[in-house]
């Protein structure tokens, strides 16, 4: 860190206020520097853009000071630089007393979450000493029941310099209570202006919302898609090796043309961040609204930097009534890029009136239902959990409760480090929350519950279809409980590690000692089954011709059939083939014999050899080189004589 850098106190100051209160002549007194850079807004004297400017503390610390429009026009940029902001100053004329924009400046300081400021009231040189007891009284009244109701007062005026010491003292005493913000993090910039510096190129502005930036890092610039590398930084115009939170910071840029891009992106650290179309958040609608926010109305939705238009869903009502709150959808006509606990505010369309504000929860990943409690509880959960960062995480892993998460899906999700995600992840563990499944990846300890639950479930509900069926293929339990492959894994290893479920070959699970109940006549059958099977290894009857030798009902015997299946007692060469297990020890000895004899046979000879038809002989052919007893080789076979170690 350079020693430019270790000046720079990361906290920034900002004026709100109403138009032509003064804003801008108080910076200038209290900074020396004009914050006013644009020839439109000395032209007309009046502040159009945001503007920024350093202020020397009395131990020589630097801290910005943004000065930001009044005018009801310029909502938008004001909203830009108030994003940034932790102290303000909220200024009132002592001419003009509290006006419109007084108090809108105040409602959105207030909805973006800024907690401390301080009272000046201006151009005290223009009134007498009841003009100004007057306002101050006025002033006190708007702001009761708002984090300003006991902030210091001062009356200033710019034109003179009255009072801007004792000013400058409450900024500097404001200032001093407050620790500078934390630089940890994943580094991310709303992008404020953007140009092109001769010599150096692609230059942008703005005050960090989290993490720092060093020279040669490479950032992402959102939604475009963008990537350049930092070839230079500046905060408040001084050279730094260093960027963080809370600096007024230049970055210059290589590798990307300036005209690609404009305020509202946001620049930040490779692979945290992805634009979205919908964002789910917890809405507060200011009081004294003449009106209610409804269901579907088209919104503006300022954050950061950035403005979009939308649509307004509410999530667990249809309508909120001022001071009301909600959760609420916003769906946007354009990509924007947020994190959880970003402050926004919500604009109507036209007349473009301030309705409210609140907190980005989370990026929608699909269109939310109105009035669907699940939908609720899930946003809820994310709402109670914002600003606890394991509480968070677990509510978003709530969302896919019956999936595996990755780390860093994860953290693209919260918006924290790879590091910063690790670190709660192991305290969730040690809690018993969450389990891990392999390096990296990670399961709800419920969701782990609630999938067993499924599985077995599912398995009862196989055996009640079929009270003959012994195991059943885990591909059918997929398909009955809807879990993805890999936490189904995970799910059955855990039930056969706990003695719920036995695992068998072949892709299917069982109840361990499962045993269905049989009748006596269903006993008899059985019996009758499992013998002409041993006696027939080669050329078993057909099951109609069975049924009727055996006086058994044809579908009883399929059963049946389908019970020694599942037992291992008989296999399922193919759709219509079915041997005794014991059959395939016997026919590879039979063959064996036979190829040590006259070497590679034919499938005639095998028949021969057997005692059977080409009927079976073929099926049970192919059976055995799919399972590796015998390999093929033009129309002949060999046994493979490693395999027949097996039969020892």
């Amino acid at each position: 860190m350079s020693d430019a850098d270790s000046t720079i106190f990361g906290v920034v100051v900002g004026t709100a206020g109403h138009i032509d209160h003064g804003k801008s002549s108080l910076v200038r007194r209290l900074t020396g520097t004009d914050p006013d850079r644009l020839p439109e807004e000395k032209d007309r004297g009046m502040t159009i853009d945001l503007g920024f400017a350093p202020m020397k503390l009395a131990d020589g610390e630097l801290v910005g000071i943004i000065d930001v429009p009044g005018h009801e026009k310029f909502i938008r940029n004001m909203v830009a630089g108030a994003s940034g902001i932790d102290i303000v100053i909220l200024v009132v004329a002592a001419d003009d007393s509290v006006m419109p924009q007084t108090r809108e400046h105040l409602d959105i300081m207030t909805l973006l979450g800024v907690r401390r400021g301080i009272i000046a009231i201006n151009k005290i040189d223009l009134v007498d000493e009841d003009m100004l007891e007057l306002v101050e009284e006025d002033v006190r009244e708007t702001v009761s029941g708002t984090f300003l109701e006991s902030a210091p007062l001062v009356s200033v005026s710019a034109e003179t310099g009255e009072g801007i010491d004792e000013l400058r003292n409450s900024v500097q005493a404001l200032v001093r209570e407050l620790p500078p913000r934390d630089d940890g993090g994943v580094f991310r910039l709303p992008i404020q202006r953007v140009f092109s510096s001769k010599g150096h190129g692609t230059v942008v502005t703005g005050v960090p919302s989290s993490g720092s930036v060093k020279l040669d890092d490479r950032l992402e610039l959102l939604p475009a898609g963008l990537s350049g590398r930092v070839r230079g930084l500046q905060a408040y115009k001084v050279q730094v090796e260093k960027a963080r939170a809370g600096h007024s910071t230049a970055i210059n840029l290589a590798d990307i043309d300036y005209r690609d891009l404009h305020r509202g992106m946001v620049a930040a650290t490779p692979g945290y961040f992805r634009a979205t179309e919908m964002v789910e958040v917890s809405l507060r609608v200011l009081e004294g609204l003449p009106q209610s926010v409804v269901h579907r109305m088209p919104v503006r939705f300022l954050q950061g930097t950035m403005e979009a238009v939308g649509r307004l869903y509410l999530l667990d009502c249809q309508a909120v009534e001022p001071g009301g709150e909600a959760l609420a959808q916003i769906r946007l006509d354009e990509p924007v890029v947020v994190a959880p606990g970003d402050r926004f505010v919500l604009r109507q369309t036209s007349p473009m009136i301030t309705l409210g504000g609140g907190e980005v929860l989370d990026r929608s990943r699909w269109r939310l239902k109105t009035g669907k409690d699940f939908v609720v509880e899930s946003v809820r959960r994310k709402q109670d959990a914002l600003g606890t960062p394991e509480a968070f995480l677990t509510s978003i892993m709530h969302e896919g409760e019956m999936e595996i998460h990755e780390v860093d899906q994860l953290a693209r999700r919260v918006a924290m480090t790879r590091e910063d995600v690790d670190a709660c992840l192991a305290r969730l563990q040690s809690e018993g929350k969450i389990v891990a499944v392999s390096a990296g990846k990670w399961v709800l300890g419920e969701g782990l519950e609630a999938g067993g639950k499924r599985v077995l479930d599912a398995l009862d509900h196989a055996y009640r279809e079929d009270p003959y069926r012994i195991s059943v293929k885990v591909l059918e339990i997929k398909d009955r409980t809807r879990l993805g492959d890999a936490f189904l894994d995970k799910v059955t290893d855990d039930l056969a590690a706990s003695g719920k479920i036995e695992k068998m070959r072949g892709g299917r699970i069982l109840q361990p000692d499962r045993q269905p109940e049989f009748s006596a006549e269903e006993e008899k059958a059985l019996t009758a089954l499992r013998e002409h099977m041993a006696e027939h290894l080669f050329d078993p009857a057909k099951m109609e011709d069975l049924s009727a030798t055996i006086s058994v009902a044809r579908d009883v015997l399929d059963r049946l059939q389908g019970f020694l299946v599942d037992r291992g007692e008989l296999i399922r060469i193919t759709s219509d083939v079915v041997l005794s297990a014991v059959a395939i020890p016997a026919a590879v000895k039979k063959l064996a014999h036979l190829f040590d004899t006259d070497g590679a046979f034919s499938a005639s000879q095998a028949k021969d050899v057997l005692g059977t038809t080409r009927k079976f002989a073929i099926p049970l052919l192919e059976y055995l080189d799919k399972q590796g007893w015998t390999r093929r080789n033009g129309d002949r076979r060999e046994i493979r004589q490693e395999k027949l170690e097996e039969l020892s």
